[in-house]
């Protein structure tokens, strides 16, 4: 939840109103970090991070135990160009390399929808899952 957003991202109070009408949901939102958040974590020249509150039951499992943020990454491997989207075949390649490979079944290729929302105007950055016309002017 956003709850504690303002220790990692510095978030004005419309952007946050924002952020709490489309989270969760299919969306990465781009703020200028905190000096909590550590530098390799950060965009290298923009010191930014993206903050994003998935609709994803497992990753909300997850954080609820947790009570901590997760950093993640989308999962593509060296030479490839897709994503891995097959947990038996992420449990085949990377099992020996990991600690735990959480089947959640089969998920897709959609992109989320990225907004960065350093400037007053929120802009999309990329084109996704979450609808971009809330954020047309």
């Amino acid at each position: 939840d956003l709850s504690e957003i303002a220790i990692y991202a510095k978030i004005e109070n419309h952007h946050y109103r924002m952020l709490k009408n489309l989270t969760p949901g299919p969306y990465t939102f781009i703020h200028m970090a905190t000096k909590q958040v550590p530098r390799r974590l950060q965009h290298p020249k923009k010191k930014t991070i993206g903050i994003r509150v998935p609709d994803n039951a497992i990753a909300q499992a997850l954080l609820a135990e947790l009570d901590e943020p997760l950093m993640s990454s989308t999962l593509i491997l060296p030479g490839d160009e897709l994503p891995m989207t097959d947990p038996y075949e992420m449990r085949d390649i990377l099992s020996h390399q990991v600690d735990l490979v959480i089947d959640g079944g089969y998920c897709g290729f959609e992109d989320t929808t990225v907004v960065d929302m350093e400037d007053d105007a929120p802009v999309v950055v990329r084109a996704g899952k979450g609808d971009t016309r809330l954020f047309e002017t």
